[in-house]
């Protein structure tokens, strides 16, 4: 009886998933949806139906570590990330249509050419220019 103790509990497999495996599962599903990737696209890269990467993403079945690496290079993450080690910020969906602006990102790339003693006062003249009504271009009256 002894041995009794060595042994895996008889009920294990009726307990349902891991709660790791399912929160790993769920880590992989955010990714994959934040980057538009279908399930099917994944299954594809990874050589297997895309019914293993639903089971994946539930935490039904164990993702393998080999497994792992493959999905964290499709997805273009790390397995740290994956795994829960390494916190990934959320990115908050105003920015995202912030972004989407006509212009925004080429402002973006131009500003980060920008000498950083010259960045706070181009931002703080933004900042000035957002918080004025802007008159027409055509009623811009010169000075004499």
């Amino acid at each position: 009886m002894a041995n009794r103790d060595l042994c895996v509990n008889d009920d294990f497999e009726n307990r349902g998933p891991d709660p790791i495996d399912v929160a790993v599962g769920r880590r992989i599903r955010e990714r994959r949806k934040g980057l538009g990737v279908s399930q099917s696209n994944l299954a594809d890269h990874l050589g297997v139906s895309f019914q293993q990467v639903q089971k994946y993403e539930r935490g039904a079945n164990r993702v393998s570590a080999s497994m792992l690496v493959k999905i964290a290079e499709r997805l273009d993450a790390s397995v740290g990330e994956l795994v829960g080690e390494i916190a990934i910020p959320r990115a908050d969906a105003s920015l995202f249509e912030k972004l989407a602006v006509p212009g925004a990102i080429q402002l973006l790339e131009a500003f980060a050419c920008i000498q950083p003693g010259m960045r706070t006062t181009i931002l703080n003249l933004t900042r000035s220019l957002g918080e004025e009504p802007l008159e027409p271009v055509g009623s811009i009256r010169r000075a004499r």
